[in-house]
C-alpha cells in the first residue's frame, strides 16, 4: 500500500546496522536508495492510495447504512415486544425493565456488527472489553448490587408502579423502576431515586397492596362530657359519609384518661384510594358538629393552689 515507504525499510532491513559503517557500504546503500527512488512509480502510488481511500469511504458508508437500519430494528422490536407484553398483561414494571434490558443488549450487538464492517477486530475488542468490564464490575461492585436489586424487586413483587410506598425513609408514589434504582414521587411532587440494592433489603411499607385501610381518629373530650353521646355522635357523622365502610362498622372506644381530656379512638374502614380525603374531611366534620352535642374538646391545663402560711 505505501511503496514509498517499502523502499526506506527494505533498503534499511538487508543488513544489520553496526555501529560504525564503512564509507564504501553507506555509498551502496545511498546509490541503491537512489535508484529505487529512481524507479518508483507515481502514478501508480497514486492509483493505490485512490484505491485505498475509495474503500475506506464505502466501509463507512456501509457501515453507517448498517447502524441506522440497525437502530431502526431496534427500535421497532422493543415496541413489538412491548405490544406482546400489553396484550399478556405482563406487569408494568417488569414491562418497563425488560424494554431497557432488550434495548441495551440489541445496542451492543449493532455496536459491535458496526465496528466489525470498519475492519476493526471484533475477537480482540471483545476481550478488552471483557477485561475492563470486570475491572469495571470489581470498582462499581454497588451498581452490580442495585442491578441485582432490581431483578428480585421484579421477581418477588414487594411493591409495582403506582402503588404509594414508605421505604428508607422516604414515602410516594412509584413511578419506574430502573436497572439500578426506583423512582418514587412523593406527595409535593419531589422525583426520589432509591438505590434498589438498599430498597430490597430495607423494610418497605406498601399501603397499595389492599383494597381496603382503616382509619384512625384519636379524639380528646373533656372531663365531665357524656361519653355515649360522644359516641353516637361521632357515629352519627361517619354514616354520614358514604365513602366508610359499613362492614366493618365504625367502633368508637375510650382509649385513655390523659391529664386534661379523656381520649376517644375512632376507627372505621374506607377503600385504599379514599384514605386520606375520609381522615382529613372528618377530621374537620368532628371540630364543627361535635360541639353542637354537648361535646367540648379541652386544652392543656394547670390548676395552681397556693397556700398561705
Amino acid at each position: 500500500m505505501w511503496p514509498l515507504f517499502n523502499i526506506f525499510t527494505a533498503v534499511a532491513a538487508e543488513t544489520p546496522a553496526p555501529l560504525m559503517l564503512p564509507d564504501s557500504v553507506q555509498k551502496a546503500r545511498f546509490a541503491e536508495t537512489v535508484r529505487r527512488l529512481a524507479d518508483f512509480d507515481f502514478d501508480e502510488f497514486l492509483r493505490n492510495m485512490a484505491s485505498e481511500m475509495l474503500w475506506v469511504a464505502i466501509k463507512i458508508v456501509i457501515a453507517l447504512a448498517i447502524y441506522f437500519i440497525g437502530r431502526w430494528i431496534v427500535r421497532r422490536l422493543v415496541k413489538l415486544l412491548d405490544a406482546a407484553f400489553e396484550r399478556r398483561k405482563v406487569d408494568v414494571s417488569l414491562r418497563m425493565f425488560l424494554r431497557k434490558t432488550v434495548r441495551v443488549v440489541f445496542t451492543l450487538i449493532l455496536v459491535m456488527i458496526v465496528v466489525q464492517t470498519l475492519g476493526v477486530n471484533v475477537t480482540s475488542l471483545i476481550a478488552l472489553f471483557s477485561a475492563a468490564t470486570l475491572a469495571i464490575g470489581m470498582a462499581l461492585s454497588g451498581t452490580a448490587q442495585n442491578f441485582a436489586g432490581g431483578v428480585m424487586i421484579l421477581l418477588m413483587k414487594p411493591y409495582r408502579v403506582g402503588d404509594y410506598i414508605s421505604a428508607q425513609g422516604q414515602s410516594g408514589t412509584v413511578r419506574e423502576i430502573k436497572l439500578f434504582s426506583t423512582v418514587i414521587a412523593t406527595n409535593d411532587n419531589q422525583i426520589i431515586y432509591i438505590p434498589n440494592n438498599s430498597i430490597a433489603t430495607a423494610i418497605i411499607d406498601n399501603y397499595s397492596t389492599a383494597d381496603r385501610r382503616r382509619v384512625d381518629w384519636t379524639i380528646g373530650i373533656s372531663y365531665g362530657d357524656d361519653v355515649d353521646v360522644a359516641r353516637k355522635a361521632i357515629l352519627e357523622i361517619l354514616a354520614a359519609d358514604e365513602r366508610v365502610l359499613r362492614e366493618p362498622a365504625p367502633v368508637v372506644w375510650v382509649a385513655a384518661l390523659a391529664d386534661s381530656s379523656v381520649n376517644l379512638t375512632v376507627r372505621a374502614w374506607t377503600l385504599n384510594a379514599d384514605y386520606w380525603s375520609v381522615f382529613y374531611e372528618n377530621n374537620e366534620r368532628f371540630y364543627k358538629l361535635l360541639p353542637r352535642h354537648g361535646v367540648s374538646f379541652p386544652f392543656p391545663q394547670m390548676d395552681v393552689h397556693v397556700k398561705k402560711e
